[in-house]
Parts: structure tokens; C-alpha cells; sequence
């Protein structure tokens, strides 16, 4: 309800736009009357590409529907009358309109929600800083440059039709000059004194009228230089204009589009540039349209001077500069995933930001996609002939452009594309085949203003890193992240430096992380340093000393870490992964440290008192997390040592949460420095269950309980009397139980070992025993 207030007091052209907005498609009556119940849907939550998403649209339009329909009802007396009628029709109309195909639906109400949002904002100058930035500054320059343009179109669309109106007037008088020529010649058939008389006041006339015929040829060839220094000047103007939108604005929408692939902020919607682009098509057009006409009025009376050279060579440029346009705003607005993995489906779309504008949707044109390699992306790019040739095979790889007339946007809509197969070339050196990069190609043809102009169109997808295993999937994810940020615009295809500064491999780490653990958390400094200390081997603990080192992508991840058989990135992207599938909630929570080495944690540990615990990453294992605690040393009194668990991985916490097996350690107390573990696990801990399964529901019944060994016989024996035993019963849904030990000692912690029970009654200290 908010928006629409604030909408309602737009004015000038603000309030035209948002008018604009509406129509037949959407009612603005519907939009006032049901403007709270609109802005509380999640209409951001329907995926528009997705068509499983229909159901959900659906559901949104019979609400809106039956909105429309319950406050009709509510509607009463003489005044209520005509508007219980009107939102009566209006729900039959969206209804009969929608129906079957509700997720146009919801895209109109996306389009003018976030159009609103825009136009609100820009009347209030309000930025993200809530105050004028230089982006705010940037779009009012570009705004005042578009309303110059309009007035100089304007000006010299006038002074065409003053021109043509002079032009006109000059061949009726040129006529009239023929006409008494005419009468001149005829002279000679009457008398002498008649044709005397007659002669005199014709050739007086016709030179009062080729007099004036004289001045008026000048005066109109002084217009026509005139108005193409105009036209001149106007075509300047157009040109700084579009480069500043396409080689700025719509580059850096790219660029937020590439580091987005990384987990940047996301790029933005389209609407503002294409609504910039559709300017600029329009205005050129008008030009190129008053051009041409100069042209036919130049042709229709030849007179003597430069204009036909002036003229062709104006038509030539602007010519350029529309075509400049319409193969620029052929842009990919979803990209087709940067690793891709053959035989499996994706989706991608494209979108002409001028299509509208030119009205190419009354002959939609059809796009095509292919693949090709890097070595064909250089050759197209230098407009050398790849017709045809493609490396590799996707199917479903045609599509047709679809107008969506509520948003006035363009589009081709690729949802089942699926990599058959892909064909590899020579790989250089060392280069694996996670490192080779593809691109695909969209590509399409159509012509505009009656076939006039004919366009050939084809724009390249981000770098795409082909696997045909999900192994593969994290070297390739190394691949896509260091290219995209690390990627010059206008680059050659796919060229990033082989070398980049330390603290520039951070900010892409610490985006990447971000995004992950969608948390304003990212990475700390000291995590940073931990990771340079990682990527360098250096033990230096100050910051500074890495600002200006370069880490190279050999480092990055072709070549292993010291003593280990994976890279720097293998061994970061297992943290990522880790995280992200368990641990999210308590990274966000400060609960876990991470970065910290073993001698670190040593050293935070010794201060604290016995059974504090921190939570670190494993230095030996891809994916795996370990925790570390200070407590007596059971074999010297007096003496306190710190404990380190093996590495959880993924396959231990999708058995049992971190939160659980913290809360089964009752040695463990507090998590550093000195938070009590029920104090920030608790709300994560697991509800107990039932002892036994016929008192309850559930499938699983686990029992856990904590031995310590120095103080308990197993199987009549006494063995590692300093070890602590974690012993796990598990009964399944077929009623097998199955026991984990898990023993830990002054050193380390072994590996759990699992044994099934084959009966309920069988004694677990006999596997207790031989397990110790």
C-alpha cells in the first residue's frame, strides 16, 4: 500500500509513465483498489523460466481473482453501484485473460511493482546512501541529455517542414515561370500591337518571378546546409549518447552480470537501460526518417552543391549508429550455467532491449544457440567465417522470440537445452580439462521498417567450462570464478591474466563466500591472513606483508599445497561446501572460528579453562572440520594438554549434526573464549527420542553415552585406560540397530567404526573390547 501512496504523487513525466503501465492487460482501477493485497504477495518468488512454477501462478491469479470479486461484493449503495460492476468485469477479464498462462500474470505485476519502485525513487532521489550518488548524478545526466535530444529532433523536424513547405512554393513558382514561358512562345499568333502589349507584361512578370526564383534557390540551399549542420550535430550528440549507455552503463550491467556468477550483488533489471535503448532507437530513427526525406526533397528539385554527398554520408553514419544499437541490446539477461555438465538440461534467455521499439515482434525472429570453443569465439569476434561450425551438439537449441506486451520486452526463452556431447581440442602444457572454455553462441536474423534494414545479430554467453562428471565440478568451479573476476571488458576471448595481486583473490574468496553462506559475514582478516599463510606458506602473521604479493592460478589450483594432494582452491571450495550444506547456521552464528591452524588453536586453548572447545577447519582433509579442546592429561597430573578430534565431513553430519554429537562430548563446556555450549547450540540440539520404539513414532531411536575406559572393564580386560569412548546405538526403519565406537585419545581421535547387531540381546563390549 505504501508504493502505491507514494505513486499517486508522482508528477510531469514520472506520473505519465507510471499511467503508461497500464492498460487493458492490468486495470489501474484494479491496482488502486486492491493495492495492499498486491504489494504483500511474494510475486518475487515465482520463477518465471520455471514452468513448474505455473501452479504457483496460478494460485496467484484465482486470489486475485476472488480479491477482485469479494470487494465488488462489498460494494453498496447508488455511488457503489457503477464500481461493484467495474471490478466485477475487470475480474472476468484477467481471469479470461490469464488463464492459461498465468505466469504472464505475474510477470506484468513484477514489471510494474518494480517500475513503480523505480520511478518513486527517482522523483525522490533516493539512492541505496539516501542521498544523490554518482549513479543517481550519472542517470540525471543521461535523462537531460535525452531531453536535448528530443528538443534538437524536434527543432529540426520543424525546420524540415518549414524547408519542405519553402520547397514547395518554390516549383509552384517555377511552374508559374514555365507557364509564362509558355505564353511567351504563344505570342506569335497575335497581332502586333496586341502581342506588343502582352509581351511587355509577360517578360516583366517573368522576370519579377525568376528573380525571386534566384534568391528563393539560395535561400533553400542555405536551408538544407543548415538543417544537415543540425542533423550533424544531432548525430554527435546521439553518438555520445549511446556510447555512454552502451559502452558504460550496459558494460557494467554485464559486469555485475559476470560477478554475480561468483556471488556479487545481482546485476539488476533491464528496464531502466532498455528503456534508455528504446529512447535512443526512437531518436534515431526520427532522424534517420528526416534525413531521408531531405533526401527526396533533394532528389525532387536538384539544385547546385554538395547536399547529395552531404546527405548520403549522414544516411550512412546514422544507418551505422542504429545498427551499432540493435546488435548491441542483443543480450543474454539469464546465462546459461558456467559449468555445464553434458546430458543434463538448462535453461537461458535472451532479450532485444529495442525490439519493442522497433516493432520486430510482428515477425518474431528465432534465435539459435551452439556451442563453440574459444579459439572460434576469437574468430567470430573478428568477423572471421565460422557459419556452421560449432564444437559440440545441444539439443533443443531453437527458440522463437516472444513479445510479452505488458513489460514491452523481447525475448527467447530457452528452458530444455541439453549439452549431447562436446568436442575438445588440444589441450596446451598442463592445461586439464576443467580449464578449457566454451562459450555459447545465440544468433538471429531480422529485418526492421519493412524490410528495410536486415540484421544479423549474435551475442557470446559467459565462459562455460564443459564436465562430463560431477568430480569435476569443483576445478571447474576454480576455472568460472577465476575467470569472472578477473576478466577485462573487451577482452580477447576468454584472456585473464595468469597472475593476480593477493588482496584481489581475496575479494573474489570473500564474495564467494558470502554468497554462499548468504550471510553479511564474509571473511575476516585474520581468516585472510590464515589463507595467504595457506596459499604462500608463510608464517607471517601481519596483513601487510601479503598486500602486494601475486598469486598465480598455478598456485591457485594447478599445483598441490606442500605435503598435501590437493590445491589451495580444492581445499578452500571443500570448506565452502562443507559450510553450506551443514554449518551454515552456526558460521552465521559466530560459532565457528575456521581459519585457524592447529598451533593457533594450541595456543588460544592453553588460556582458557579445561573443556573449552573452538571449532577449526582440517589442514589434512579436503571438507573437514575438527574440534579442539584443553583438558587435564590424564597421565600426569597437573598438566593440561589440547584434544583434537579427526575431521566431521559431510558423510558424518548427514549421519548426525554438529550441534548433536557437540552436545554427546560432555567434556566439551564452552565454546571459546567462554559462551556455555548450551548456550549457542542448544536451539540446534536434536529432541530426544524414546528408549524404546513401541512407546513412540519414530522410525530411528539412538542412544548415546559416553565411557571412560580408565574407570570401565570391557570384556574382563583393562585397555588404554586414558581413552574416552563414544559408543552409538542406532535401530533402523527394518529394525536393524547398528553400533558406531568412536575412540579418543591423548593424540588423536580414530576413525568411528560401525558394526550391525545382528540380534538386540548381542553384548557390544565384546566389539567395545576389540575395537579399543
Amino acid at each position: 500500500m505504501a508504493m502505491w501512496i507514494q505513486a499517486q504523487q508522482l508528477q510531469g513525466e514520472a506520473l505519465h509513465q507510471m499511467q503508461a503501465l497500464y492498460g487493458q492487460h492490468f486495470p489501474i482501477e484494479v491496482r488502486h483498489y486492491l493495492a495492499q493485497w498486491i504489494e504483500s504477495q511474494l510475486w518475487d518468488s515465482v520463477e518465471l523460466d520455471n514452468p513448474a512454477e505455473e501452479a504457483k501462478a496460478k494460485r496467484l491469479l484465482d486470489n486475485l481473482v476472488a480479491e477482485l470479486q469479494r470487494k465488488a461484493q462489498l460494494q453498496g449503495g447508488e455511488d457503489g453501484f457503477l464500481l461493484k460492476i467495474k471490478l466485477g468485469h475487470y475480474a472476468s477479464q484477467l481471469k479470461s485473460t490469464y488463464d492459461r498462462c498465468p505466469l504472464e500474470l505475474v510477470r506484468c505485476i513484477k514489471h510494474i511493482l518494480h517500475s513503480e519502485q523505480r520511478l518513486v525513487q527517482e522523483a525522490t532521489n533516493v539512492s541505496t546512501e539516501g542521498a544523490m550518488d554518482s549513479l543517481s548524478q550519472r542517470h540525471q545526466q543521461i535523462n537531460q541529455a535525452f531531453e536535448e535530444l528530443r528538443l534538437a529532433t524536434q527543432e529540426t523536424e520543424n525546420e524540415l517542414r518549414k524547408l519542405q513547405h519553402s520547397q514547395e512554393y518554390f516549383i509552384i513558382q517555377y511552374q508559374e515561370n514555365l507557364r509564362i514561358q509558355a505564353q511567351l512562345s504563344s505570342l506569335s499568333s497575335l497581332p502586333p500591337a496586341e502581342r506588343t502589349q502582352r509581351e511587355t507584361t509577360l517578360q516583366s512578370k517573368r522576370a519579377t518571378v525568376e528573380a525571386w526564383l534566384t534568391r528563393e534557390a539560395t535561400t533553400l540551399q542555405k536551408y538544407r546546409l543548415d538543417l544537415s549542420e543540425q542533423h550533424q550535430k544531432t548525430l554527435g550528440l546521439l553518438r555520445k549518447q549511446q556510447t555512454l549507455i552502451l559502452d558504460e552503463e550496459l558494460i557494467q550491467w554485464k559486469r555485475r552480470q559476470q560477478l554475480a556468477g561468483n556471488g556479487g550483488p545481482h546485476e539488476g533489471g533491464l528496464d531502466v537501460l532498455q528503456s534508455w535503448c528504446e529512447k535512443l532507437a526512437d531518436l534515431i530513427w526520427q532522424n534517420r526518417q528526416q534525413i531521408r526525406r531531405c533526401e527526396h526533397l533533394t532528389q525532387q528539385l536538384p539544385l547546385p552543391g554538395p547536399m547529395e554527398e552531404l546527405l548520403s554520408k549522414l544516411n550512412s553514419d546514422i544507418t551505422d549508429v542504429i545498427s551499432a544499437l540493435v546488435t548491441s541490446t542483443f543480450i543474454i539477461e539469464k546465462q546459461p550455467p558456467q559449468v555445464l555438465k553434458t546430458q543434463t538440461k538448462f535453461a537461458a534467455t535472451v532479450r532485444l532491449l529495442v525490439g519493442g521499439k522497433l516493432n520486430v515482434h510482428m515477425n518474431p525472429p528465432q534465435v539459435k544457440a551452439v556451442i563453440v570453443s574459444e579459439q572460434q569465439a576469437k574468430a567470430l569476434l573478428k568477423n572471421e567465417s565460422t557459419h556452421s561450425e560449432s564444437s559440440g551438439e545441444i539439443l533443443n537449441n531453437n527458440c522463437v522470440m516472444e513479445y510479452h506486451q505488458a513489460t514491452g520486452t523481447l525475448s527467447a526463452h530457452f528452458r530444455n537445452m541439453s549439452l549431447k556431447r562436446i568436442k575438445r581440442s588440444d589441450r596446451r602444457g598442463a592445461e586439464s580439462v576443467t580449464e578449457e572454455k566454451f562459450t555459447v553462441l545465440f544468433e538471429s536474423q531480422f529485418s526492421v521498417g519493412g524490410n528495410e534494414l536486415v540484421f544479423h545479430v549474435k551475442t557470446l554467453s559467459l565462459p562455460v567450462v564443459v564436465i562430463v562428471h560431477g568430480s569435476q565440478d569443483n576445478n571447474a568451479t576454480a576455472t568460472v570464478l577465476w575467470d569472472n573476476a578477473f576478466a577485462e571488458p573487451g577482452r580477447v576471448p576468454f584472456v585473464v591474466p595468469d597472475k593476480v595481486l593477493w588482496p584481489q583473490l581475496c575479494e573474489a574468496l570473500d564474495m564467494k563466500y558470502k554468497a554462499e553462506m548468504h550471510s553479511g559475514r564474509g571473511l575476516s582478516e585474520d581468516n585472510l591472513v590464515f589463507l595467504a599463510q595457506k596459499a604462500f606458506t608463510n608464517s607471517s602473521n601481519n596483513p601487510e606483508d601479503y598486500r602486494t604479493m601475486t598469486i598465480s592460478w598455478a598456485q591457485f589450483n594447478r599445483e598441490s599445497l606442500p605435503g598435501r594432494n590437493f590445491t589451495f582452491w580444492q581445499w578452500f571450495d571443500g570448506v565452502v561446501e562443507l559450510m553450506k550444506k551443514h554449518l551454515k547456521p552456526h558460521w552465521n552464528d559466530g560459532a565457528i572460528l575456521g581459519f585457524v591452524n592447529k598451533q593457533q588453536a594450541q595456543d588460544m586453548l592453553m588460556s582458557k579453562p579445561n573443556g573449552t572447545f573452538l571449532l577449526r577447519f582440517s589442514d589434512s582433509e579436503i571438507g573437514g572440520i575438527t574440534i579442539a579442546w584443553v583438558a587435564e592429561n590424564p597421565n600426569k597430573s597437573g598438566e593440561r594438554l589440547v584434544w583434537n578430534l579427526l575431521p566431521y565431513t559431510t558423510k558424518d553430519f548427514s549421519i548426525r549434526s554438529l550441534a548433536d554429537r557437540i552436545s554427546d562430548l560432555n567434556h566439551l563446556l564452552f565454546l571459546y573464549p567462554d559462551r556455555p555450549k548450551d548456550e549457542v547450540f542448544a536451539k540446534y540440539y536434536t529432541p530426544p527420542l524414546c528408549m524404546y520404539q513401541q512407546y513412540c513414532s519414530h522410525q530411528h531411536i539412538t542412544v548415546f553415552f559416553l565411557v571412560n575406559t580408565h574407570s570401565c572393564e570391557l570384556d574382563h580386560t583393562h585397555k588404554h585406560t586414558h581413552t574416552l569412548l563414544l559408543v552409538t546405538m542406532e535401530r533402523t526403519k527394518q529394525s536393524k540397530v547398528w553400533v558406531s565406537f568412536t575412540r579418543v585419545n591423548a593424540d588423536n581421535v580414530c576413525a568411528t567404526t560401525v558394526f550391525h547387531l545382528r540380534s538386540e540381546t548381542q553384548e557390544i563390549c565384546s566389539y567395545s573390547a576389540d575395537f579399543l
